[in-house]
């Protein structure tokens, strides 16, 4: 795939030379990156590279937040029976147990709900509002859905039961007539950070009750270890009131008191690294809680999160390793079929989006399939399958494309949906599948701008090879947690060569291990992955580079290049 190489204006220098006479002995680009993050004085920095949980907002300027501690308050007081409802991905089991864990303190009447994501699919089930009022619960709790489920919120109203609605997602025209709903994407929420995910917003209800209750903050604060895995599962920008949370949670993680977490760090072998990192929740972890619902049930995500016994987590986290290898070998499988599919229409390749359609596709992974069918084509994807005679599939866009609102022009078409700018999950009947592929790409052509369509290397600074001494790679994990808003910076640097020990590594050659030397002389070790065909065209030759710096105090050599692209001068 080719990439478009975008340099970012440099910081004005009157700009630069007033920032470092307010923050000493820090190198130009480091203070060129501030700047271009929109940190201008000492304050800004402060807070920037340390985040404190004081600088979160009242979880009271939510909309309905009042109302939502008062009904919570009530059910505790009167020992009301209280169910916790949540999606089946990352973020809604993580949310459930969240709430689970935070509620557990006050009370033993609760239970939880996680809809099966074959038999009653996304979001507020019929069938699990049958099952509140089976069961006689007073107040459900819905976490990471329910903010487009009208007519279910209406019948559990008839039922008598209350819900507290927790969601992130985009509202419709009309809200649920829920006892509070909040969502800061809600058009009269004055909330002032509306990114936050369905755990984060749980977070929030949580946070508002020891407030409320004038408890210690800190029964809340114990389970940010969970908000972080849902804010890196869930690619919601890490800046703001999310870069706090990330940043103690990611901390919390390193050292979780959760058997379940524990568990997971083990399986995934990232529980001996010196610290954890939003890349090692979004590999390694998301996808491990991700494979509970994708191919069985997610309550057992659930069940892993909140349990305190140890034998306990390592079996299911075992389990759910086993799924998350079998997830791996469908979503392959899918995307070999896909590809084939796009060699022999290669008309495929020249539409503006890509939807595609089979009944024997695995409903679990299709979300995964279209992230990985982006990379290859890059374009808005629909996956879609079957599953109780509808179809219906996931969809994911490219950089700075609204996928929900291109969907939104389809919606006479669909049964439902719901989701956001860049991911969505719909269904629809089969008569109008091909009525609704037509109607995306038409929506998806007027739209899409021609920078939309080549995916974008931002690069922050061009370097020399001496610029990057120890110092400036340690100063770099300072603007750490990394991710959508506050991406890890990269650098450019012209006219290198190989020399030395470079090589293609990998089962089949794939990848580079490089030794690389610039104009300046200076020699640094880069790995480049998925780069290697490129290694015989590189030999006796120049060519530019562009790439993160990656920094481990321990290592011998302690700094290398991660490679992101790769053009070789003629």
């Amino acid at each position: 795939m080719k990439y478009q190489w975008i340099f970012q204006r440099q910081a004005d220098i009157k700009k630069i030379r007033t920032l470092s006479t307010q923050i000493k002995n820090l190198p130009q680009p480091i203070i060129n990156i501030l700047l271009q993050r929109g940190i201008t004085n000492l304050n800004e920095a402060k807070k920037f590279f340390n985040p404190s949980v004081n600088d979160l907002y009242d979880p009271f300027l939510m909309a309905d937040m009042k109302k939502a501690v008062e009904r919570l308050d009530k059910a505790l007081t009167n020992n009301e029976k209280i169910l916790i409802y949540g999606d089946y991905d990352t973020d809604g089991t993580t949310a459930v147990a969240l709430m689970y864990l935070f509620l557990k303190k006050f009370t033993n009447n609760i239970d939880y709900y996680i809809p099966d994501r074959y038999s009653e699919g996304y979001g507020i089930s019929m069938q699990g509002i049958e099952y509140a009022a089976k069961n006689k619960f007073d107040l459900v709790i819905a976490l990471d859905c329910g903010i487009k489920a009208i007519e279910q919120i209406e019948q559990a109203n008839k039922y008598g039961i209350d819900f507290i609605i927790c969601d992130h997602h985009t509202p419709g025209d009309q809200l649920p007539n829920a006892t509070a709903v909040l969502d800061p994407k809600r058009k009269d929420c004055p909330y002032p950070f509306k990114e936050l995910t369905g755990c984060g917003i749980g977070f929030k209800l949580t946070q508002a009750f020891t407030i409320h209750k004038k408890l210690n903050p800190s029964i809340a604060f114990e389970h940010l270890d969970l908000v972080a895995v849902s804010t890196a599962a869930d690619i919601v920008p890490i800046t703001e009131e999310n870069r706090i949370l990330m940043y103690y949670g990611l901390k919390m993680l390193k050292n979780t008191r959760k058997k379940g977490l524990k568990a997971l760090l083990s399986t995934a072998q990232i529980d001996k690294k010196e610290k954890i990192e939003v890349s090692d929740c979004v590999f390694k972890i998301a996808p491990r809680i991700n494979a509970a619902g994708r191919i069985k049930h997610a309550k057992n995500a659930v069940k892993l999160l909140i349990t305190n016994s140890e034998t306990e987590a390592q079996e299911i986290a075992n389990e759910i390793n086993l799924l998350n290898s079998q997830r791996q070998q469908i979503d392959r499988s899918i995307v070999n079929e896909i590809e084939g599919i796009f060699e022999k229409e290669p008309k495929l390749k020249n539409k503006h989006s890509t939807v595609l359609y089979n009944s024997n596709w695995h409903k679990g992974v299709v979300g995964i399939v279209a992230s990985k069918i982006i990379e290859k084509y890059y374009k808005p994807t629909i996956i879609l399958t079957k599953s109780n005679n509808k179809i219906t599939g996931s969809a994911r866009s490219v950089e700075g494309f609204d996928l929900y609102e291109a969907i939104s022009e389809c919606e006479k078409l669909l049964e439902n949906f719901g989701g956001h700018k860049y991911a969505a999950g719909l269904t629809l009947n089969e008569e109008n599948l091909d009525q609704f592929i037509e109607c995306f790409e038409n929506s998806v052509k007027t739209k899409i701008t021609d920078e939309q369509k080549q995916p974008k290397i931002i690069i922050s600074d061009i370097l020399t090879f001496s610029q990057i001494t120890e110092k400036f790679a340690s100063l770099l994990t300072y603007f750490a947690p990394f991710g959508p808003g506050n991406p890890k910076p990269i650098f450019y640097t012209p006219s290198v060569r190989m020399i030395g020990a470079s090589k293609q590594i990998g089962k089949n050659n794939e990848h580079l291990k490089l030794e690389l030397t610039d104009m300046t002389g200076n020699i640094l070790e880069a790995l480049a992955f998925g780069f290697g065909e490129y290694f015989n065209n590189m030999i006796d030759k120049t060519f530019d580079i562009c790439y993160t710096i990656q920094y481990e105090k321990n290592n011998n050599p302690p700094i290398h290049l991660n490679i992101k692209d790769i053009k070789i001068r003629l």
